[in-house]
C-alpha cells in the first residue's frame, strides 16, 4: 500500500475498466495483463487516462462462412450507401432502448482547415464497455455466439425483443460483420470512442490497415491492440494536425450520459467525390432503406394518425457535410425516395398476412393503389432506376405525362425488421397476378405498389443486400395468405377479395368525367339512408371532349321512353369542393315540354345521347307544344257586349256569354292533348266575379261559375246579381277538370278578364241623417236627409225638393232654407219652442219629415227639448222690506229662467249678492239652474237702540245682458251680551278696569271678586245656568257653576315665583265679551342660601368651569337681594381635595348676589364630590363629578407576548390595545386624542388596519398589525399620541424580523449569456429558480404556475403587455436538479429584432411575481435562400420594340434570406446568374432571349444582397405565344453555399401587346387574389386549429372529472352533476369541520414564532400531541423546562435563532444529539418474551407522542424524554420497579397516570415529584379527531370535483361560443368570400392558361439557332383508358 501513497486508515477500491469491483469471482475471471484501476471510490473520475491491452483474434465463423457471399454486390450501383447502412444498423440497435430522442448523426468532415477527410457515426445509444469494445473488434463474433462476460457494467446476453407492428425492433446488429467490412470499405483506419450509461469513463480504441501491415512486418501479434480509458473531454493523446476535428468531438463529450463514435479516417478519394456530388442520391438511399424507422408504421404522411408510430420514441439520423460548401439535413426532410413517392400517390391500401408453414414465420403485407387521374397515370417513377438506352423511344411516353404505369417492375419492395433488403423484390403472388384477375381490370394491375415486412426468421444476407428464399417459402403451396382489416383477420377467399378491392378502388378513385363549377353539397332523400349524403353539384362537365352545362337541350337514350329536356345540375357522390375527375356520376333533367311532363328525372351521366343535337330535340319539343290550348274566344249571343272599363248602372244583368279554347292552329279544343296512350284530360271554363275596394290590394269575389264537364261548348247564362257600386273584374279560366289546375307543366292555360264598373241609380228614397237627440229652446239647428236611389245607394237629390215640417206639442216649430250637397239635402235654422217639466227631465217630441215627389216620402225622428239659455234672475223672499235682527244671518233664493220662464241650467251661471258694507256673497246655479244666497251674521254698531237700514243687489257678472235684481234688508237691534265688569264684594270701590296692573305678596290669595253682564240697549242681562256655563277664567279650571249663577268668581292663587307679570282673564265665551288684569307677585322674607353651578363636572387639576352664585332666597327660593357687599368676608368654601389658595370671593352689584372663584381639586378619587358653602347661620352644600384630568401620557394595556419575533411580511393576530391616561394615571377618554402607530428604524414597513386613529369612547385605540415587512433585524413599534399638535408620550415594542423561508421574493435566471438568438430556432436552457425571503430557493410551487413570457419591443417597466406570449416550462431532466424549473426547447421568433424575455410565477389568483426582464437580439438564421425585399408582380411581356412591353424586372433588391425571411449574409459575396427555364418542362419550347441577345446575365452580389435598376428582353425576342416561363435567380461564389435556394420569377410572354396588356392585368389581379386567398386560409385554419384545442381541453376536463366521479362512488360519497348541489354539500362538510373545530379540546398555549424557518422543526409543545389527558399532564409535567425548547435540524439553525433572540430563546440542534437507533423493548421484556407479568400497564412515554410531520421528532423526544415510563398508579410503579430492579436491570423514571413521578434513582413523594393542576402547565394538545380527516379528504375531493366540473363547463362554453362564431354570418360571410375568390382565381388561372389564339413559336430571327424539337405522337391517349360504366 505504500507503494500507492495510501494510508493504513484510508478507504480504496480495486475496479476493472468496466469500474465493476473486484471480488473473488470477478478476479478469478481476470487475464493476464488485465488493467485495474485503483480508486478512492467506485465513481472517481480518472486522474490520467489508462491503457489495456486485448486480443480479438478472428472468430471461427470466419473460416466456415468467409466464402458464403460476396459482400459488396453493386448491381450497376455505388455500394457506398449501403457501406454506411451497416454503421447506422449498429447504432439503431444501440439507440433502442432511449426512453427520449434517437439520435444519429453521420459527420462528413472534407474541410482541409480541420485535417484530413474522415466520416463520423455518432449516436446517443447505450454506449460499450471496454468489453464490449473488444467483442466489436472480433470480426463473425454475432450477437448469438459472443461470450457473456462474467463481469461487466450491464449484462451482455442477447434477449430475442418481443413482437412489435411490423417487425419494426432495431434489432438490425446481427452477425458482427457488417461494421468491420463497412469502415474498412469505406477508409483504411476507424477509432472507435464509446462512454456506456453510468460509468465515468470514455473507452476509446483505434484498428487501422497500416497498423496491421507493420504489425506483419514486424511479425507482432496482428489481433491485438490497446483500450484507452480517459475522462470525458480529454484530447491530450491527439498530437497530429491530421485529426484537429477530433479536438471539437471529444469536447462535445462533456454533459453526455452516453454515445458512440465510429471516426473513419483515410477515406478514399472515389468515396470522397461521390459523398460530396451525389449527396441527393445516398440521401434519397438511406431515406428508402430506413424510411418506416424514421416515419413510423405508416410511413411520411401517414404517421401522425398511426397510433403505432406513437409508442415509439422519435429517431432522428442527420447527415452533415463540413466542406466549403457546408449542408446539413434530416433524412425525415428527403423527400423524393420511393416509398415517400407511393404513400403520397396511393389513395387505398390493401393489408395482409403471410404465415409460412415450415418455420411459423410470419409476413405483413401492403398493397397500394395509385389510380389514373385525370389525363395521366399516378404511378410513381423509382428515382434509383437506371434508364434504358430504349426508353427515349418507347411511344408511350407522351411530353407531359408525369407518371407511367409499373410496367414490368415488382410489385413487392421488402424489409427485414423494418429495414430495408434493397437488392431482393417479389414480382407477384398467384391471387393479386393479372393473369389470374378480371380482364376489366385489367389495367388496374399496373397501378398497385406493396411492401413486405418480414422478421429475423427469414435469414438474410451477412450484408443485408438480399434474402436467402423469401420469395421462395413465400410462393410455397403451404403458405397461407390471410386479409387484414382494421387490425383484424378477416376469413375468405384472398383472391376474391384483392379483386373486389381493385374494383372497388378503380371506380372510386380512377378519374375519367371532369366536374367543373361547384355549387353546394345536398342530402337527396329519395335514395337510400346511406346514400343520402354527401351529394357534390355541378353546373358543368367535359365528356369525352365536350362540355355539357346547366340549361343545355339533352336527350336521352336507352330508357324508356326516351327523355327530352334541360339540363337542372350534375351530382356526383362525395366531399367535393372544386372541379374533380369521377368515374361517372347522375345528371337531373327537366323534362321538356313542361305542359306535358312538369317534373325532373335523374339519369346516369353515361345515359345522355352525345349524337344528339340542340336542333332536333329542340323541333321535337315545339311541335308538342303547338297543341296545347292557347287563347280563349268570348262572344255575346243577345249583343249589348260590355266593353272594357265601361260603367253601368246597379241591377243591370251581364251576358249571356259563348267561350271557345282556342290552340295555336286556331282550332277549338275542349280537351288536353294526349301524352302517350290514352285520351287528352278534360278542359272545364271559370268564370270569377271580383269586386275592389278603395284599396288597391282588396277584392272579394262576389259570384263564381263552371260549365258542365261534359260540355262540348262553354256557355253561361245572364247574371242579374250586379248591384253593389264599384270597380269588377269578370275573370275567366280555363281549368283541368281532373285536379282544376290552371297550369300544365310550369305554363298558364288560356284565361280572359273584363274590367267595367257599377253606379248608381235615380232618387226613389231618403232617410234622416245625424243630428242631435236634444234640442235647446230657441236654439238654432240643422236637419240632413241622405237621398238613396232603389238599391239603397246614396244618390243626388232633384232641384226642386220643398220639405215640410210638422210637430205636435210645440208652441213654435219654423226654418229659414234648404241647401244640397253631394247626395245630402240640408233643412236650414230649424227653431223650437215650448214648456220644459224641468232641466233633469226633457220632454220628447215627434217631428214628422216629408219630400213631396219620392217613392218613400216621409220619414219620423224623435228629440228631446231642452230649457234655453239664461234669460233672467228670479229671487224670493219678495217683502219690502226684509227685517232681520242685527247678529242674525239672511236667506235668499235665488232661479235662472229661459225665454219661456223654464229654469236653465248652463255653464258660467254665477250669481253674485253685494250687501252695503259686506263683502259680496255668490252661488254657482250652473248644474241646477237654482241656488242658496246667505249672509251668515248681519253685525252692525246699533246707535241708541235705532235699526238700520241696508240695499241688496243680485246679478251676473258673466251675463252683461240680463238685468240685475235690488232688494230692500232693515236691522233690528238684539238681546244678546255686550260688556262685562268685575268687581270685589270686600271693597265695593274697587272695579278692575280692562289691562289694569295689581302688585299682590308672592304665594298671597285674591277672594269674593264677582261679574255683571249688559245688553245692546244696556240692559242688565239676568244670569242663568245657560250663560253662567259660557263664563270662563284663565287662572283655574275648577269653577263652581251655582256661584258663577251668583256672579261670584272663583279666587286667584298669586304665583309663588318672582317672575315677570301674570295675566288674568275672564271672559263670555258666547259673544267674545271679557275683562283682563296682570299682577306682578313681590319676594318674601330670606329663608335660605343658595349656590349656582354651571356645570356640574369637573376634570382633576381644572377650575371648575363657570362662577358659581352664591344668593339669599326665600321659601319660595326667590332672590331677596338681601345680601349686601360685606358679606363676601363672611363665606366660606370646604371640600375634599380641594385647592383654598386658589378660591375668591367677588361681590356682584346688579344681582346683589357673590361669586366664587378658582374652585378646583388636586388629589382624591374619581366620581362625586361634595362642596360646601356657609355664610352666617345659612349652609348649601352641592354635589359635583370629577373626571380624569388633561391627556398626559398612553399606556399598552394588552398585546402579544413578548418578546416578539416575526417572520418578515407576516402580522401579528393579537392587537395592540393602548389606554390614553392622565398624568395621575386615571384612563381618558378624550376623543380629539390621535393615537399613531410608527416604526423605528424607518427599513421596518408597518401595515396594519389603521395607522392613525382617535381614541374610542372609552380613551382606548386598538392596533392590528397585519403585516411587517423589513430586512432581518431588531426594531421597536412606537404609539405616539397628539391632541392639538400638542404630543403625548407612549410606550415601545421590541420586535425581532426574521426572514421568511417560505415567502418568494424574487426568480432568479441562469441561461448562457453568450449564446446568440439566430430567428426560428431554439432558446438555450433557461433555468429559474424561486428564491425564498432568506435567499433559499423554494421547491413547493407547482410547475403549471411558472410561464416565460416573450414579446417584441425592448424593456417596459415590470409588467409584460397584454399581447405577450405566454410558453409553459420543461420537465427537468434526469441529471438536472429539481429545485427549478427549466424552460427547454423554446422556439425563437421568426423575426430580426429586439424581444424581450420575461418570467413570471402566479402565487394567487391575483398575485405574480415577475423576474428582471431580459433583452434578447434575434439575429438573422443561416440563408437558406435567395429572395426579393418585396414581392414583385408577375411580368407579363410580349414581342415587342417596345421597352416598357419587354420589361420584367424594374429596380427590384434581392438578399439572402434565412427559412424566416430575414436578410443575412453579410459576408457573402459573389454573383447572381439570371437564367430563363420552361415552366411546363417541354424540352423543345423556345425560350425568350436578355437584351444582348443572351440567355444568361450575371450581376454582382455584394454584401448579401444584389440590386437590378431594369431587367428586359431583347426586341422582337424569340418566344411561344401565350407561354410561361420562370425567370431563374441563382447566387453564386466562393462563400456562397451551394444549397442556397434560388429565387425564381414567372412570366408569361405574349406575341402581341394587347394580349400583353389583358394578361398583365389578369396577372395582377391574380396576384392580388391569390394574397386574399392566403390570408383567408390561415384565418379558417387559426380557427380551425383553436376549435381543435378547444375540443381536446373539453375532452381532458371530462377526462378529469369522470375519473374523480368514480373515486367519489368508490368511497360511496354522494355526488351531483351540478355546482350548487356540490356547494352545498362542501358547505355541510365544513360546518362539521367548523362544529369539530370548536369543540373544545386541549391545546398548546405557548407561542411558536420560528415554525417554518428553514432547518427548524418548532417548539417541542408544538412538536407532538398527545391523546390522553392525563398522559399529556405528566408528560408535559415531565418535560416542563423543554416545552418551549425550539428544535433544529443543524446547529447553524439554532446558533441563527440564539442570536436573533440574544441568547433568550433556548435551542436544540439534532446534528449535535445522538440517541441509540431503533426502539428497546420496555425492562419487563427480554429475549423476546416478558421476565415479569407487569402491572399498571406500562408504556413509554414517547409512544404515547403523535407526530403530526417530520420523524426527525423521534430523535428529539427520545432525547429529551429518554426511556421513561407511563404506569397508571404510584403503587403499580414501585411494584414495577422492584420487578425491574430484581431482575438486574436498570430502572428508568416512571411517571403514573395520577400524577406522580418515581425518579431512575427510586425517588418518590413530595411536593417535587407530584404534578401540580393541568391549568397551570404549558401541556401538549390533543389530536383533532380522525372524522376531521376524512371530512379535510372528502372537501379536498368534493372541491376537485366541482373545479372540474366548471372546467368542463367552461370548456363546452368556450368550444360552443367558437363554434357559434365559426357559423357566424360575418365568419360564413368570410367563407362565402373565400370560395368566390377562388372561383375567381380558377377563372383567371383558366384564362391565363388558355392562349388566346393560334400558339405560335417564335424564333430569333437571323439568329441561326434552332426553335426546339418537335415531340413526338403518343400512340394513345391514357385518358381513353377507362370507360364509364353504365
Amino acid at each position: 500500500m505504500a507503494t500507492f501513497g495510501i494510508r493504513s486508515n484510508e478507504t480504496f477500491v480495486l475496479a476493472t475498466t468496466d469500474r465493476a469491483v473486484l471480488d473473488s469471482k470477478i478476479f478469478e475471471g481476470l487475464q493476464d495483463d488485465s488493467t485495474l484501476h485503483l480508486l478512492k471510490q467506485k465513481h472517481q473520475a480518472l486522474a490520467a487516462p489508462t491503457e489495456e491491452n486485448i486480443n480479438f483474434t478472428p472468430h471461427y465463423d470466419t473460416l466456415i462462412q468467409s466464402g458464403t457471399y460476396e459482400y459488396w454486390a453493386s448491381r450497376g450501383q455505388n455500394p457506398l450507401p449501403y457501406s454506411l447502412a451497416e454503421l447506422i444498423d449498429n447504432a439503431l440497435s444501440a439507440t433502442a432502448r432511449n426512453q427520449g430522442v434517437r439520435k444519429i448523426e453521420i459527420r462528413m468532415m472534407f474541410d482541409d482547415t480541420l485535417g484530413k477527410p474522415a466520416v463520423i457515426v455518432l449516436d446517443n445509444g447505450c454506449g460499450m464497455t471496454s468489453k464490449q469494445l473488444k467483442n466489436w473488434a472480433v470480426y463473425r463474433l454475432s450477437k448469438f455466439t459472443r461470450d457473456i462476460g462474467s463481469y461487466g457494467s450491464e449484462d451482455e446476453g442477447y434477449v430475442r425483443p418481443d413482437p412489435v407492428h411490423r417487425s419494426l425492433n432495431s434489432d438490425i446488429s446481427f452477425f458482427g460483420v457488417g461494421g468491420k467490412q463497412a469502415v474498412f470499405h469505406i477508409g483504411d483506419s476507424v477509432r472507435m470512442i464509446s462512454k456506456p450509461y453510468g460509468s465515468p469513463d470514455v473507452h476509446e480504441m483505434v484498428i487501422s490497415k497500416q497498423d496491421f501491415e507493420n504489425k506483419v512486418k514486424n511479425k507482432e501479434d496482428v489481433y491485438s491492440g490497446i483500450i484507452r480509458n480517459r475522462k470525458p473531454g480529454d484530447f491530450s493523446h491527439v498530437k497530429t494536425n491530421d485529426e484537429r476535428f477530433l479536438h471539437n468531438l471529444i469536447l462535445e463529450e462533456s454533459g453526455k450520459e452516453r454515445f458512440t463514435a465510429v471516426v473513419i479516417t483515410g477515406v478514399f478519394p472515389d468515396h470522397i467525390a461521390f459523398l460530396k456530388q451525389d449527396i441527393e442520391v445516398w440521401t434519397r438511399q438511406l431515406a428508402e432503406v430506413y424510411h418506416y424507422y424514421i416515419h413510423g408504421v405508416n410511413g411520411k404522411e401517414m404517421s401522425d394518425s398511426s397510433a403505432d408510430s406513437d409508442c415509439h420514441p422519435e429517431i432522428k439520423i442527420m447527415i452533415s457535410l463540413r466542406d466549403k460548401s457546408p449542408v446539413v439535413m434530416d433524412l425525415r426532410e428527403v423527400e423524393n425516395d420511393i416509398q415517400t413517392l407511393y404513400i403520397k400517390l396511393a389513395v387505398d391500401t390493401f393489408e395482409f398476412k403471410a404465415t409460412t408453414a415450415q418455420d411459423g414465420g410470419t409476413v405483413d403485407g401492403l398493397i397500394r393503389y395509385h389510380p389514373f387521374l385525370y389525363d395521366r397515370e399516378t404511378y410513381p417513377e423509382d428515382p434509383n432506376a437506371v434508364q434504358g438506352p430504349d426508353d427515349e423511344d418507347d411511344g408511350d411516353n407522351e411530353p407531359g405525362v408525369l407518371h407511367q404505369e409499373r410496367k414490368k417492375r415488382p410489385i413487392f419492395d421488402c424489409f427485414w425488421n423494418g429495414r430495408l433488403i434493397p437488392y431482393t423484390t417479389v414480382s407477384e403472388f398467384d391471387w393479386c397476378a393479372q393473369s389470374k384477375g378480371a380482364k376489366e381490370l385489367a389495367e388496374c394491375y399496373s397501378r398497385i405498389s406493396g411492401v413486405l415486412f418480414t422478421d429475423d426468421r427469414f435469414p438474410v444476407s451477412t450484408n443485408k443486400l438480399t434474402f436467402m428464399e423469401l420469395e421462395l417459402k413465400l410462393k410455397h403451396r403451404d403458405t397461407f395468405f390471410t386479409r387484414i382489416l382494421k387490425g383484424q383477420k378477416q376469413r375468405g377467399n384472398i383472391q376474391k377479395d384483392f379483386t373486389q378491392w381493385l374494383k372497388n378502388c378503380h371506380e372510386k378513385w380512377d378519374k375519367q368525367v371532369k366536374f367543373l363549377n361547384f355549387k353546394k353539397t345536398i342530402t337527396r332523400t329519395e335514395l337510400t339512408k346511406k346514400m343520402q349524403y354527401p351529394w357534390a353539384t355541378f353546373t358543368s362537365i367535359e365528356w369525352d371532349g365536350k362540355i355539357y352545362s346547366k340549361g343545355q337541350l339533352v336527350k336521352s337514350q336507352k330508357t324508356q321512353p326516351i327523355l327530352y329536356g334541360h339540363v337542372v345540375r350534375f351530382l356526383l357522390y362525395g366531399q367535393h369542393e372544386e372541379d374533380v375527375f369521377a368515374t361517372g356520376g347522375e345528371v337531373e333533367i327537366c323534362m321538356e315540354p313542361k305542359a306535358f311532363h312538369d317534373k325532373i328525372k335523374t339519369i346516369p351521366i353515361s345515359k345522355i345521347d352525345k349524337n344528339a343535337t340542340s336542333e332536333a330535340i329542340q323541333k321535337n319539343i315545339d311541335n308538342d307544344l303547338a297543341k296545347l290550348p292557347e287563347f280563349l274566344s268570348v262572344s255575346w249571343p243577345e249583343g249589348d257586349p260590355w266593353l272594357e272599363g265601361g260603367a253601368r248602372p246597379a241591377g243591370t244583368p251581364l251576358g249571356p256569354l259563348n267561350i271557345n279554347i282556342m290552340n295555336k292552329k286556331e282550332d277549338s279544343i275542349s280537351q288536353m292533348p294526349a301524352v302517350g296512350q290514352g285520351a287528352g284530360k278534360r278542359l272545364i271554363i271559370e268564370l270569377k266575379v271580383f269586386h275592389h275596394g278603395t284599396k288597391p290590394d282588396q277584392k272579394k269575389e262576389v259570384l263564381s261559375l263552371a260549365t258542365p264537364t261534359s260540355a262540348k261548348y262553354f256557355w253561361f247564362k245572364k247574371i242579374e246579381m250586379l248591384t253593389g257600386l264599384g270597380e269588377y273584374t269578370l275573370k275567366l279560366r280555363t281549368l283541368i277538370n281532373e285536379n282544376k289546375a290552371d297550369s300544365f307543366g310550369g305554363r298558364e292555360l288560356p284565361s280572359y278578364k273584363l274590367n267595367f264598373t257599377i253606379k248608381e241609380g235615380k232618387a226613389e228614397s231618403f232617410v234622416i241623417g245625424t243630428m242631435s237627440s236634444s234640442v235647446r229652446v230657441g236654439m238654432l239647428f240643422d236637419i240632413p236627409l241622405q237621398i238613396k236611389d232603389g238599391y239603397d245607394h246614396p244618390t243626388v237629390p232633384p232641384p226642386d225638393f220643398k220639405p215640410i215640417l210638422k210637430c205636435s206639442g210645440l208652441t213654435s216649430l219654423s226654418f229659414d232654407k234648404t241647401e244640397s250637397s253631394g247626395t245630402t239635402l240640408y233643412i236650414r235654422r230649424v227653431k223650437a219652442s215650448g214648456k220644459v217639466l224641468n232641466h233633469l227631465q226633457p220632454k220628447t217630441y215627434d217631428l214628422k219629415v216629408t219630400l213631396p215627389g219620392l217613392t218613400q216620402n216621409t220619414e219620423t225622428i224623435k228629440f228631446s227639448l231642452l230649457p234655453g239659455t239664461a234669460h233672467s234672475i228670479h229671487v224670493t223672499p219678495e217683502d219690502k222690506p226684509i227685517k232681520v235682527e242685527n247678529g242674525k244671518p239672511v236667506l235668499f233664493n235665488v232661479e235662472i229662467h229661459d225665454e219661456a220662464g223654464n229654469i236653465t241650467a248652463n255653464s258660467k251661471q254665477i250669481v253674485r249678492c253685494e250687501v252695503q258694507g259686506f263683502p259680496g256673497v255668490a252661488t254657482d246655479c250652473s248644474n241646477s239652474g237654482a241656488g242658496q244666497l246667505m249672509i251668515n251674521t248681519v253685525n252692525l254698531k246699533i246707535i241708541k237702540g235705532q235699526p238700520e237700514k241696508l240695499h241688496v243687489q243680485f246679478e251676473m257678472p258673466s251675463q252683461k245682458k240680463i238685468k240685475p235684481v235690488v232688494r230692500e234688508l232693515e236691522v233690528v237691534p238684539s238681546k244678546r251680551v255686550c260688556r262685562m265688569e268685575i268687581c270685589s264684594k270686600d271693597d265695593q270701590n274697587l272695579v278692575l278696569t280692562d289691562n289694569e296692573k295689581i302688585l299682590w305678596l308672592a304665594g298671597g290669595l285674591m277672594e269674593n271678586l264677582f261679574y255683571k253682564l249688559y245688553d245692546e240697549a244696556g240692559r242688565d242681562v239676568p244670569l242663568t245656568a245657560e250663560i253662567a256655563s259660557k263664563i270662563k277664567v284663565n287662572w283655574t279650571g275648577d269653577v263652581n257653576l251655582r256661584d258663577l249663577v251668583k256672579g261670584k268668581l272663583p279666587d286667584l292663587h298669586v304665583p309663588s315665583q318672582v317672575q315677570v307679570e301674570r295675566f288674568f282673564q275672564v271672559s263670555y265665551q258666547d259673544q267674545n265679551v271679557s275683562v283682563s288684569f296682570h299682577i306682578i307677585p313681590q319676594p318674601d322674607e330670606p329663608n335660605r342660601l343658595k349656590a349656582t353651578l354651571l356645570k356640574s363636572t369637573v376634570k382633576l387639576g381644572e377650575v371648575i368651569p363657570g362662577n358659581i352664585s352664591l344668593e339669599l332666597v326665600d321659601q319660595y327660593d326667590n332672590v331677596t337681594k338681601t345680601l349686601s357687599s360685606d358679606s363676601k368676608n363672611h363665606m366660606t368654601v370646604t371640600a375634599e381635595g380641594l385647592d383654598q389658595s386658589a378660591i375668591t370671593f367677588q361681590w356682584q352689584e346688579g344681582s346683589s348676589s357673590v361669586l366664587v372663584l378658582g374652585v378646583q381639586f388636586r388629589s382624591g378619587t374619581l366620581g362625586p364630590r361634595e362642596i360646601c358653602f356657609t355664610y352666617e347661620k345659612y349652609e348649601e352644600r352641592v354635589i359635583v363629578k370629577v373626571t380624569a384630568g388633561v391627556p398626559a401620557q398612553l399606556k399598552l394595556v394588552s398585546g402579544p407576548v413578548q418578546p416578539l419575533q416575526v417572520l418578515n411580511d407576516q402580522g401579528i393576530d393579537t392587537p395592540f390595545v393602548v389606554q390614553l391616561c392622565d398624568e395621575w394615571g386615571n384612563p381618558c377618554s378624550d376623543q380629539r386624542v390621535v393615537v399613531q402607530l410608527r416604526s423605528s428604524p424607518q427599513a421596518l414597513k408597518v401595515k396594519s388596519s389603521v395607522v392613525s386613529q382617535p381614541v374610542n369612547v372609552e380613551g382606548k385605540a386598538s392596533f392590528t398589525v397585519t403585516s411587517l415587512s423589513g430586512p432581518k433585524g431588531y426594531y421597536q413599534l412606537d404609539f405616539k399620541g397628539s391632541l392639538d399638535r400638542k404630543p403625548i408620550p407612549g410606550p415601545s415594542v421590541n420586535i425581532t424580523i426574521t426572514p421568511d423561508p417560505n415567502k418568494p421574493v424574487s426568480l432568479s435566471v441562469v441561461y448562457d449569456h453568450n449564446a446568440t438568438f439566430p430567428a426560428g430556432g431554439v432558446f438555450p436552457v433557461f433555468s429559474v429558480t424561486v428564491v425564498s425571503d432568506e435567499g433559499s430557493p423554494i421547491t413547493t410551487f407547482n410547475p403549471a404556475a411558472a410561464s416565460m413570457l416573450l414579446w417584441k419591443g425592448v424593456q417596459s417597466g415590470r409588467i409584460p403587455p397584454k399581447t405577450a406570449t405566454e410558453l409553459k416550462c420543461s420537465k427537468p431532466m434526469e441529471n438536472q436538479k429539481s429545485d427549478r424549473f427549466y424552460f427547454r426547447d423554446k422556439e425563437i421568433p421568426e423575426q430580426v429584432a429586439k424581444h424581450t424575455v420575461q418570467f413570471s410565477l402566479r402565487l394567487e389568483r391575483a398575485k405574480i411575481l415577475f423576474s428582471e426582464q431580459i433583452t434578447i437580439n434575434v439575429v438573422a438564421n443561416q440563408p437558406v435562400k435567395l429572395g426579393p425585399t418585396s414581392q414583385p408582380p408577375t411580368p407579363v411581356v410580349s414581342y415587342s420594340k417596345v421597352l416598357a412591353n419587354r420589361t420584367l424586372v424594374e429596380n427590384m433588391t434581392l438578399r439572402i434570406m434565412d427559412s424566416s425571411g430575414n436578410p443575412t449574409g453579410e459576408d457573402l459575396n459573389g454573383n447572381v446568374i439570371i437564367s430563363i427555364k420552361n415552366c411546363s418542362g417541354h424540352g423543345n419550347q423556345t425560350i425568350p432571349l436578355f437584351e444582348g441577345k443572351t440567355n444568361i446575365l450575371e450581376i454582382s452580389l455584394e454584401e448579401g444582397k444584389a440590386h437590378i435598376d431594369r431587367l428586359a428582353l431583347m426586341e422582337n425576342s424569340p418566344g411561344e405565344n401565350g407561354s410561361k416561363y420562370t425567370l431563374l435567380f441563382t447566387p453564386e461564389g466562393p462563400m456562397v453555399p451551394p444549397t442556397l435556394a434560388p429565387f425564381e420569377l414567372p412570366f408569361r410572354f405574349y406575341n402581341d401587346a394587347d394580349n400583353q396588356r389583358k394578361m398583365s392585368e389578369l396577372s395582377k389581379k391574380k396576384d392580388d387574389l391569390t394574397t386574399a386567398v392566403h390570408k383567408d386560409k390561415e384565418i379558417l385554419n387559426t380557427y380551425g386549429q383553436l376549435l381543435s384545442v378547444l375540443t381536446s381541453h373539453h375532452i381532458a376536463a371530462s377526462h378529469k372529472e369522470t375519473s374523480i366521479r368514480k373515486e367519489l362512488h368508490r368511497r360511496n360519497m354522494e355526488t351531483t352533476q351540478t355546482i350548487p348541489h356540490f356547494d352545498r354539500l362542501i358547505t355541510e362538510k365544513r360546518a362539521e369541520i367548523e362544529k369539530i373545530m370548536k369543540t373544545r379540546r386541549r391545546v398548546c398555549s405557548l407561542q411558536d414564532n420560528y415554525k417554518g424557518q428553514q432547518d427548524v422543526l418548532g417548539m417541542v409543545g408544538h412538536l407532538a400531541f398527545v391523546q390522553d389527558d392525563h398522559a399529556a399532564w405528566v408528560i408535559s409535567w415531565q418535560i416542563q423546562g423543554d416545552m418551549d425548547c425550539v428544535i433544529t435540524k443543524t446547529t447553524e439553525a439554532a446558533k441563527r435563532i440564539y442570536d436573533d433572540t440574544r441568547g433568550r430563546q433556548q435551542v436544540m440542534a439534532l446534528d449535535s444529539v445522538f440517541v441509540h437507533p431503533g426502539n428497546r423493548p420496555l425492562p419487563h421484556m427480554g429475549s423476546g418474551c416478558m421476565l415479569f407479568d407487569p402491572p399498571g400497564n406500562p408504556v413509554y412515554a414517547k409512544d404515547l407522542l403523535l407526530y403530526t410531520e417530520d420523524r426527525d421528532r423521534d430523535m428529539a423526544f427520545k432525547n429529551i424524554l429518554g426511556e421513561t415510563i407511563l404506569i397508571d398508579d404510584l403503587d403499580s410503579a414501585n411494584n414495577y420497579r422492584k420487578a425491574v430492579v430484581q431482575k438486574k436491570k436498570p430502572c428508568p423514571t416512571i411517571l403514573t397516570r395520577q400524577g406522580d413521578r418515581v425518579s431512575s434513582r427510586g425517588k418518590f413523594g413530595g411536593r417535587n415529584n407530584k404534578a401540580p393542576p393541568i391549568d397551570t402547565l404549558k401541556v401538549f394538545g390533543a389530536p383533532l379527531p380522525q372524522h376531521y380527516f376524512l371530512l379535510k379528504d372528502h372537501i379536498d375531493l368534493l372541491t376537485q370535483q366541482r373545479s372540474a366540473l366548471e372546467k368542463v363547463d367552461q370548456a363546452a362554453k368556450d368550444r360552443d361560443h367558437h363554434l357559434n362564431t365559426m357559423k357566424s354570418p360575418e365568419m360564413l360571410g368570410k367563407v362565402q368570400e373565400m370560395e368566390e375568390r377562388k372561383k375567381q382565381l380558377e377563372e383567371i388561372e383558366r384564362q391565363l392558361v388558355s392562349t388566346p389564339g393560334r400558339p405560335l413559336k417564335r424564333a430569333l430571327d437571323n439568329a441561326g439557332e434552332p426553335s426546339g424539337i418537335n415531340p413526338k405522337k403518343s400512340s394513345r391517349d391514357p385518358r381513353l383508358r377507362s370507360t364509364i360504366p353504365t
